[in-house]
């Protein structure tokens, strides 16, 4: 499943650790993430950041973790920040989705 948002008027840096909470919130583990800010060509003084969280599902019963969750940041405080989350729907099931998207609608829902 994709979940896609655009936000104005968001600092990126904000949103990206606000998802890794909230998706950290819902008993996933943190198994990578890279937060890159770059100046812009037309004005170094204004930047784009893009941000890469990827988490694992908690290993049970056996089972080896596995890559449940990965959200992709992308964008500027001037503009407009892009969220794409992209999630295993089996290992993160729909009652933690929905419980994300509240969550996330809740803080950041003036945004969109």
């Amino acid at each position: 499943m994709k979940i896609q948002k655009v936000y104005k008027g968001l600092n990126p840096e904000l949103l990206y650790s606000v998802v890794k909470d909230f998706v950290q919130k819902q008993g996933a583990v943190i198994a990578e993430e890279k937060l890159d800010t770059y100046s812009l060509p037309s004005d170094s003084s204004s930047f784009i950041t893009r941000g890469v969280l990827k988490f694992k599902s908690k290993a049970g019963q056996g089972k080896p973790e596995s890559e449940c969750l990965r959200a992709y940041i992308l964008g500027s405080v001037k503009s407009e920040v892009k969220l794409m989350l992209d999630i295993d729907e089996e290992l993160f099931p729909e009652e933690k989705i929905s419980a994300l998207q509240d969550d996330m609608a809740f803080i950041f829902g003036s945004y969109e």
